[in-house]
C-alpha cells in the first residue's frame, strides 16, 4: 500500500511513522526541500500545482492525502481525478475559506458567533454596527496559528486592522465569551463507520494550541459528536476531521473545522488505543478503524519556536517527546511531549512541569 501526502510536516511525518508498522509507503509532495518528513518516504520536490509532479503522485499511490487544507482547490480537482483523494476535495474546498465554513455550520445547524463577510474597508465600518465591539477580522484564507487576523477593540482599531490584513477577502466574527476551548476528533470510513475520541481542552496563546488535555466523560462529548457527525455525513468524509469549539457555558459554538489530523489530538499518539493518525491512514485505505478510547490520563504540550534538551524533557516522568526534525524558529511548532499517568493529579503535575520547561524556550 502507497499513501501520496501533499504536504510533507510534522503531520505527514507522523502518518508516516503511524503507517510503518502497517506496511505502508509514502510519497510527498512539497515544494521545500528539507522539509521535515522527506527522510521517512520519496520526496517530490516541486509546487504543488506541477502538472508533471501531480501526474506521477496520481499513478503512483493508491490514495491520496493530505496534511493541510491549504491545497489549492484545482490541485484537489485534478487529483480526484485520476486517483482516489481523502478526505474529499468538498470537504478541502469549505474547509479553506472561512466564509464557506461559518455558511456550511449554519446550513448544518451548528452554532456560530455571528460574523460577516467584509471586502473594503467601508464594508468593515458597515457591518461593525450589526458585529459590535470587541471583534475579530480574519482573512478567508491561508490563516492559521493566529496569522492572519487582528483583535478589534474599538472603531479606532478598524483602519489598522485591514492595512494589516493588505486588503484581501476577510470574515469579521463577533467575539464569544467561552468558558473554554474544546475539539473533537472523529474518523469515519469509506462505509460511513464512525469513531470518535474523547474531547479535548485545549490552551492558546498567540493564537497558537500550547496544551492539548483529553477530557473522558466530558458532559459536552455528545453534543459534539453530534455537530461532528453533521459534518462528517453531510461531506461524505473519509479520514480524520477535527472541529474546534467553544464552550459558553455550556453550551457548544463551532469555531472552525480541519479536515486533517490536528495537534489537539496529538495525546492519542501514546493517549489513545489508536492514534488519530493511525485511523486517519486505517480510513482511507479502508481498513477496520480502531479503537479511540483512551489508555490512563493524558495530555500535549506544544513547544513553540525553541526547544529544551532531549534530556530535559525525558528527565520528566510519564513525558514522551515528539521532535520534529524542524530547526528553531519563531512562531513554528518544532515539538511536542505526550502526558501519560494513572492519576489526575499525577497528570497535572506532569502538564506543569513540561508547560514550564516549554516556557524557558518558547518564543511567545
Amino acid at each position: 500500500m502507497k499513501v501520496g501526502i501533499l504536504g510533507a510536516g510534522q503531520l505527514a511525518r507522523m502518518l508516516a511513522l503511524a503507517g510503518f508498522p502497517l506496511g505502508v509507503e509514502f510519497i510527498f509532495l512539497d515544494p521545500s526541500a528539507d522539509a521535515c518528513a522527506n527522510k521517512l518516504g520519496e520526496h517530490l520536490h516541486g509546487e504543488y500545482n506541477d502538472p508533471q509532479l501531480l501526474a506521477e503522485l496520481a499513478e503512483r499511490a493508491d490514495v491520496v492525502t493530505y496534511e493541510f487544507e491549504n491545497v489549492p482547490a484545482d490541485v484537489a480537482a485534478f487529483l480526484t481525478a485520476h486517483t482516489t483523494v481523502y478526505p474529499p476535495a468538498q470537504a478541502l474546498a469549505v474547509g479553506q475559506d472561512r466564509i464557506f465554513e461559518k455558511n456550511f455550520f449554519r446550513q448544518l445547524g451548528i452554532p456560530t458567533a455571528a460574523y460577516a463577510e467584509v471586502n473594503s474597508l467601508d464594508d468593515l465600518k458597515r457591518v461593525m454596527d450589526e458585529i459590535g465591539y470587541p471583534a475579530i477580522i480574519k482573512s478567508r484564507t491561508q490563516g492559521y496559528d493566529g496569522k492572519g487576523q487582528s483583535v478589534l477593540k474599538s472603531p479606532d482599531d478598524l483602519v489598522a486592522a485591514w492595512q494589516l490584513l493588505e486588503g484581501v477577502p476577510s470574515i469579521v466574527e463577533a467575539f464569544v465569551p467561552f468558558t473554554r476551548e474544546v475539539s473533537i476528533i472523529a474518523v469515519r470510513s469509506p462505509a460511513g463507520e464512525l469513531v470518535f475520541y474523547p474531547l479535548s481542552e485545549n490552551y492558546h496563546r498567540g493564537g497558537i494550541l500550547r496544551i492539548a488535555e483529553c477530557k473522558t466523560n466530558d458532559p459536552l462529548q455528545a453534543k459534539a459528536e453530534e455537530y461532528v457527525t453533521k459534518l462528517l455525513s453531510s461531506l461524505d468524509y473519509v479520514g480524520v476531521l477535527a472541529l474546534e469549539l467553544f464552550d459558553v457555558d455550556g453550551h457548544l459554538v463551532a469555531n472552525e473545522f480541519a479536515p486533517r489530523v490536528h495537534n489537539s489530538g496529538h495525546w492519542t499518539i501514546e493517549g489513545a488505543a489508536t492514534s488519530q493518525f493511525e485511523n486517519h491512514l486505517r480510513a482511507i485505505l479502508n481498513l477496520p478503524l480502531g479503537a479511540t478510547q483512551a489508555v490512563g490520563k493524558t495530555a500535549m504540550v506544544n513547544f513553540i519556536g525553541g526547544l529544551p534538551s532531549t534530556a530535559e524533557v525525558l528527565t520528566i516522568a510519564n513525558a514522551h517527546l515528539h521532535l520534529y526534525d524542524k530547526a528553531p524558529r519563531q512562531g513554528r511548532k518544532v515539538a511536542h511531549a505526550t502526558a501519560l499517568t494513572d492519576t489526575e493529579e499525577a497528570l497535572l503535575l506532569t502538564i506543569k512541569q513540561l508547560h514550564d520547561l516549554a516556557e524557558k524556550t518558547n518564543d511567545s
